[in-house]
């Protein structure tokens, strides 16, 4: 596996950990802190894959996966801004597009019999195997601490008991 190297194996982690938030995200009804925490975190690791994807390089040119990468570095911040800019609709749009994105990427770099992960599959199991749970249980984690702190949500200030004089201690 002389191929495998730190880059390569920081752009596998950061894709199988937005792989692993992406569903908890679109699944999760409530749009709290903890959606907006791993929606941030989903976010990080989504523009990592994409822009570590430019110094993954085989046979020295760049590939559609490049196109796909450089495509959802626009649709993630196009996501982004739309959620700071209160456009719920574009936003859920953007994102799952956006994870629809790195499930067609993963599904080729898993399912090319000459790439790097199914060479560590046929060769090494045990190790994939351990990586990907690794990952699995730091999102479970993670997911778990915000939901057992609470979900916190802030009332808007117009609904806010002190704003409109309800407060009566």
């Amino acid at each position: 596996m002389e191929h495998w190297n730190v880059l390569l194996v920081s752009h596998v982690v950061a894709a199988l950990y937005a792989l692993a938030i992406g569903p908890i995200q679109i699944l999760h009804s409530r749009r709290d802190r903890i959606h907006r925490t791993m929606g941030y975190l989903w976010v990080a690791s989504m523009y990592y894959v994409c822009f570590s994807s430019f110094g993954i390089i085989t046979e020295g040119h760049f590939t559609w996966l490049h196109g796909l990468s450089a495509f959802t570095i626009v649709t993630v911040t196009l996501g982004l801004v739309s959620a700071i800019r209160h456009n719920i609709a574009a936003h859920r749009g953007n994102m799952i597009g956006s994870y629809i994105g790195i499930l067609v990427a993963f599904g080729f770099a898993v399912g090319v019999p000459g790439r790097a992960i199914p060479q560590l599959l046929a060769t090494d199991p045990a190790s994939a195997v351990f990586v990907a749970a690794l990952v699995l249980l730091a999102v479970a984690v993670m997911y778990v601490s915000l939901f057992r702190t609470g979900s916190r949500e802030v009332p808007p200030p117009s609904r806010s008991p002190l704003l409109l004089g309800k407060n009566k201690l």
